[in-house]
Parts: structure tokens; sequence; C-alpha cells
């Protein structure tokens, strides 16, 4: 695996060219632009989260993932901390993959049924890919002698996807739409899990390929059934 040379000068915002240096004869010696330190870190990110899945979090080091990554270790410190902030970004580089472009869920006025569409294509579609079922199964084994791994986890994923569906099911627009029995906080868990299905199953026996589009709509457009008839409330339309 080739990757781009990333050094600590790199890193140093003070870093400046000897008294004789003729810039027209190197161009490349300054700092990278910021393109280029953008798919550097880009390519640190996915090099770690590689060695993640591959080998575990517990078996790799920041100097295996540097070797490989043809970083310094002194850069993965800068940028991210440590080990565990640099998981944390692997993990919130791979979810805003699939949630960056979505509407803003405060603000979307869309009918309730179009809003938890759009946003449960996306989850399911994350939650079915090959390398999410590898990682959610690494945590489960590694949760007990790495507590790190599993907090770091938890805030950057699920808990973060919980806190903005509990957001939007707090608006006053929208909880009026639900029974006041139901906690919005609750409400988020429960549509989750109508989405997920069963999880267990996709953990203990991770599939060979990937759900088809069309299957992933089938399993949305009946977990979104699930959902609405066992929480809204009586009379409440759904779109």
């Amino acid at each position: 695996m080739s990757h781009p040379a990333f050094t600590d000068a790199e890193l140093d915002s003070t870093a400046h060219a000897p008294a004789n240096h003729d810039p027209s004869c190197c161009k490349a010696a300054g700092r990278p632009r910021a393109a280029d330190m953008e798919a550097r870190l880009e390519s640190l990110l996915e090099t770690a989260g590689c060695l993640f899945l591959q080998n575990g979090y517990g078996k790799v080091s920041l100097e295996s993932i540097a070797r490989e990554a043809h970083v310094a270790v002194r850069t993965i410190y800068v940028k991210f901390g440590g080990k565990s902030g640099l998981f944390n970004a692997v993990i919130a580089r791979r979810r805003a993959r699939y949630f960056a472009t979505m509407a803003d869920l405060q603000t979307d006025m869309r009918p309730i049924e179009q809003i938890l569409g759009d946003f449960a294509m996306r989850f399911i579609e994350l939650i079915s890919k090959p390398e999410a079922i590898s990682l959610h199964r690494m945590v489960l084994a590694e949760a007990a002698s790495n507590p790190e791994l599993a907090v770091t986890f938890n805030q950057v994923g699920p808990a973060q996807t919980r806190e903005l569906l509990g957001r939007f099911f707090s608006r006053p627009d929208i909880k009026t739409l639900f029974s006041p029995k139901v906690p919005h906080e609750m409400l988020a868990i429960h549509l989750l899990n109508c989405i997920m299905g069963d999880q267990l199953s996709r953990m203990l026996f991770p599939a060979v390929t990937e759900p088809s589009e069309a299957e992933m709509r089938a399993t949305v457009a009946l977990g979104l059934e699930l959902f609405f008839n066992g929480t809204l409330r009586r009379g409440a339309p759904a779109a």
C-alpha cells in the first residue's frame, strides 16, 4: 500500500525556507496545499480503519499505523491526540459519508414519513456494509478489555444517532403526532430497532453479500410501518 509522505515539518506552520532558497526551482518545498493536506489525512484515516478491522483495535499500535500510512507518530498525536482520537475520527468519517448531505432534522418541514424514510435508508445502508458489521463485532469482542474503545464508538456512533433522533422527536410539531405515553428518547430507540431488525443475527452470521437497494427499501418500508403503527397518536397522519 503506497501513500504520500506526511512529515512533521508539514504540520509546522512556522517552518520557513532557507535564505538562499529559490522558490522557482522547487515549489513543493513549502507547506502543502490545503487539498494535499486533506488528501493525506484521508489516506491516514483509511489506512487506520483498515488496520483496525483487519487486526483488532487492541493489536494495532500507533507505530504500525504510522509506518503503513507513511506518517510520523507525532503527526497522529498532533492531529488526533492518540489512538482513541484516531479511532474516533475513523468512525466519524465513515458515518459522515451517509449523513453529511441529509437535511437538518431540526428544520426539515417535509412530511414525517419522508423525513424518516430518508434517514432510514441512509441508516440501513450504513449498518449493512460488511465493514460496519466487522466494526460492530470488533467493538463487542474488545469492549471488556478496551473500555475506551466502547466509549469512543458509542459517543461518535450510536449515541450521536439517538441524540439526533431524540431532538427531532422533541420538536413541538413532531411531538404532537405521537402518543404522549412514549418519551421521545424511546421513540428514537424504537425507530432504530424497527429499521435494524435482527441485529443479533447480523453480528453472529454476517451476510456474504450486501442487500440490494430494493431489499433495503422493503426493509425500511416495513420498519417504518411497524414504528408508526405502534407510536402515532390515534388519528395522526404519518404523511
